[in-house]
């Protein structure tokens, strides 16, 4: 079994938003952190290639 390794961050979202994510992660059977993961993970792309100068 492969390990996956997460960090905690703090976030700071509207209350509307929030009570939408907490009743949707409800709904799903999820937790919030992994409907917020799944969320992102779809909304991001696959492959990221950053501009020359951003590092």
């Amino acid at each position: 079994m492969t390990k996956i390794e997460k960090q905690r961050v703090t976030l700071f979202l509207s209350s509307s938003l929030l009570k939408k994510a907490k009743i949707q992660s409800i709904i799903e059977e999820k937790s919030l952190t992994a409907l917020i993961e799944k969320s992102l993970l779809r909304y991001l792309p696959k492959k990221i290639i950053p501009k020359k100068n951003f590092i």
